[in-house]
């Protein structure tokens, strides 16, 4: 028999109120009292909206328009309760100031909701590696994937194999950049004598050469097909929905993507590890040589090299950056929050939103944003 929870822990209002002066993000709903204060740390797009609702009640903004995420919010907002609202429930904490909450009853009928199923604790063993338990949730995978939680995850029972599915984000331009810098080096050279032609193997008429001065073309091309690619990898296999019955896609969608929706404050999963990235590149690195000359394909692919660090440096630096606000970084992060709280089928351009746009994949502002 599982051990019966802890008592939840009581705050005066006077409490919260020395909590929210210190600067300190707690909202309440109802009596129960959440700490936000790490989470707006980290999402620019949330903290002005988060701040402004500091120490009051987010029940109606939770309950309100549009309801389409109110569900989700509930049990996102669940992993940050501390404890309760002491004394009189009808008492309540607004800007730094206890005030009547008369007018600000909650509805009876959301209470139940707050006690629904805890979807972290309930559908998987949180002591145990998860991806052996993802495959057994079914219908049930793909709302408790897209329920956020900040605390690590293990994949796998063997300590080597769950210590080659994390890095640290420096490992990406430590491995990647000096092999990047000496294809780029050593395709020009090859360029540079001059004997390079592209399509000899349909046409020895028509082929063209391809001196060196190719070589930055060739290159920002590599660049722009790392773009699409990250687009369409990110939409249409990361984000694909496996069958309800199909223990195994379940399974590779976790690892492939789905894990990183489930913690995505977990910062030792923001990047690809080394040895599941060389499997990728080398695919890229012998496609590219099979359908061009070395040369040209070469620098195509080390052009794509570049593309992908910087995709994965980007990545991190939306997740744990704070980028000046305003600023290019700060609205692609801003983007990414709203891809990850609350569109997950639309927004899959990291580095760009240029194939969202594009493909009309965009996430539309909304004028009236709801916590969610």
């Amino acid at each position: 028999m599982a051990p019966a929870p802890p008592p939840a822990a009581s705050f005066s209002p006077a409490e919260v109120q020395r909590r929210l002066a210190a600067g300190a993000c707690w909202v309440r709903c109802g009596v129960r009292l959440y700490d936000l204060t790490g989470f707006v740390r980290h999402h620019p797009g949330g903290e002005q909206l988060l701040r402004a609702r500091a120490g009051q009640d987010v029940s109606a903004d939770l309950d309100g328009p549009p309801h389409r995420h109110s569900d989700n919010a509930r049990r996102w907002l669940e992993q940050y309760y501390v404890g309760d609202l002491q004394g009189d429930p009808q008492g309540s904490v607004e800007n730094g100031a206890v005030t009547s909450a008369s007018t600000q009853k909650t509805d009876p009928a959301m209470e139940p909701k707050l006690k629904a199923v805890d979807w972290d604790k309930d559908l998987v063993d949180w002591q145990k590696p998860l991806l052996w338990q993802v495959g057994h949730l079914g219908e049930k995978y793909d709302e408790w994937v897209h329920q956020p939680v900040t605390r690590p995850i293990r994949l796998f029972h063997s300590d080597l194999v769950e210590a080659l599915s994390k890095t640290v984000w420096y490992s990406v331009p430590i491995i990647w950049v000096p092999l990047m810098l000496y294809l780029s080096w050593s395709y020009y050279r090859t360029l540079a004598q001059g004997n390079v032609r592209l399509f000899t193997s349909f046409t020895t008429e028509y082929s063209v050469a391809m001196p060196e001065s190719t070589f930055p073309g060739l290159f920002m091309l590599g660049l722009l097909l790392w773009s699409l690619v990250e687009y369409l990898i990110h939409r249409f296999l990361f984000h694909m929905k496996p069958p309800n019955d199909s223990y195994y896609l379940i399974m590779l969608h976790f690892i492939m993507h789905g894990q990183h929706h489930k913690a995505p404050f977990d910062e030792s999963r923001l990047v690809f590890p080394p040895v599941p990235a060389s499997l990728v590149i080398a695919f890229f690195y012998v496609f590219l040589r099979l359908i061009l000359p070395e040369a040209v394909g070469g620098t195509v692919f080390a052009g794509g090299l570049l593309g992908y660090v910087i995709y994965d440096m980007m990545h991190y630096y939306l997740h744990f950056g704070s980028p000046h606000k305003g600023s290019y970084l700060y609205n692609l992060k801003a983007h990414h929050v709203k891809h990850h709280f609350a569109h997950q089928q639309s927004g899959f351009g990291i580095s760009t939103k240029f194939w969202d746009h594009f493909f009309h994949t965009l996430i539309l502002e909304e004028p009236h944003p709801k916590i969610q």
